[in-house]
């Protein structure tokens, strides 16, 4: 491809950040923000949503320290909005999207903007590498790493380098957000492959780049995972009632799992009621096959080496898969049939840790 001379590195880089109750977790991905070494100007601004825990004041804290970081209001609490608003406030002519729950590699930016040059793409993407403190943070991680738990997106730990269908947060030339329009402020989970499929509409390329990485740090209770993959999988449903085809095949694994659960139930309450019996129960005895090959292959992950260090970390595995899969497909089975509406993520609004039993 030929070199595209408006992302050279010497190019001014703005930083957006969408903030909401991540005090835990705000000043690391800050601090990985600010050490990115850059030849030109760069700047941090947080789109600050109405938390509760403290996170507002530490985010003042910080900009008084560095005059760097700017603060704009996001008082709605929604991501696209609060991205939307950063992009304005924004100075310079790439954009780096960054999560409070991330932390960004050492040169990840320097990288970003030669991939940009090298590759002409209008947005650059690298690897989630999910990261976890407790075994169930730990467990969780294991599932975003492996495909498996997230069905084996491109940015799950892919080492190919191509062009993509969408990026993990992603390095766009603000030009091309201008050309096709900001985040959609009517989708609430799914902004970024929304934003990217319309940039692929509009003939440019979506560029991965495996050695572009990045730190997430998953939630940290059971609850709050089954809240967010239910909001997720709501918004993905709303997304197929939008646009259809041009949703992968892969999501919809999650709600045929649930829908086989619900099946193997319901044979399995007819056959024990004696309602099914004979040949008619064995032929309805197959619902169960694809549920014993699941659970074998959750299993199987939870005691491969890397399925978890201890026993605590190999139980939450058998826990964490089912409850991503399921939750997703309950969500996405609703946004299908009744769209997302007014779903949210409001994984980050509790405050309770779930015990190991």
């Amino acid at each position: 491809m030929e070199e595209h001379d408006s992302a050279t590195p010497a190019t001014g880089v703005s930083f957006i950040m969408p903030v909401l109750n991540e005090r835990a977790y705000l000043e690391h991905a800050v601090d990985s923000v600010l050490a990115q070494e850059l030849e030109g100007p760069s700047e941090l601004i947080l789109a600050l949503g109405p938390s509760t825990d403290g996170t507002t004041e530490l985010a003042q804290r910080l900009a008084e320290q560095d005059d760097r970081i700017r603060l704009v209001d996001n008082p709605a609490a929604h991501i696209p909005v609060g991205l939307n608003a950063a992009i304005r406030a924004s100075r310079h002519p790439v954009i780096v999207r960054v999560d409070a729950h991330s932390e960004l590699a050492p040169g990840y930016a320097q990288r970003a903007l030669a991939t940009l040059r090298r590759t002409g793409a209008a947005n650059v993407g690298g690897v989630m590498r999910a990261d976890g403190r407790t075994p169930f943070q730990k467990a969780v991680a294991r599932a975003y790493n492996s495909p498996i738990g997230l069905g084996g997106g491109a940015y799950h730990g892919t080492t190919h380098e191509g062009e993509a269908e969408s990026a993990y947060l992603g390095v766009i030339r603000r030009e091309v957000l201008d050309e096709v329009g900001m985040f959609d402020e009517t989708i609430r989970r799914g902004e970024d492959w929304e934003l990217n499929l319309r940039i692929r509409q509009a003939g440019h390329t979506v560029w991965l780049d495996p050695k572009l990485s990045v730190t997430y740090w998953p939630r940290e209770s059971w609850w709050r995972l089954a809240r967010q993959f239910k909001a997720t999988g709501a918004w993905r449903g709303e997304l197929v009632r939008r646009y259809g085809r041009s949703n992968g095949l892969r999501f919809f694994a999650p709600p045929a799992l649930l829908l086989d659960v619900v099946l193997a139930v319901i044979v399995g309450a007819l056959q024990l009621s004696r309602v099914l019996g004979g040949v008619a129960s064995l032929v309805a005895s197959v619902v169960y096959l694809p549920l014993i090959a699941y659970s074998l292959l959750v299993g199987a992950m939870a005691l491969k080496p890397g399925g978890g260090r201890t026993p605590r970390e190999r139980v939450w595995t058998l826990a964490v898969l089912p409850t991503m899969h399921l939750a997703w497909g309950f969500g996405f089975i609703g946004g299908v049939l009744r769209g997302a509406r007014d779903t949210v993520d409001a994984s980050r609004l509790g405050t309770q840790n779930t015990p190991l039993p």
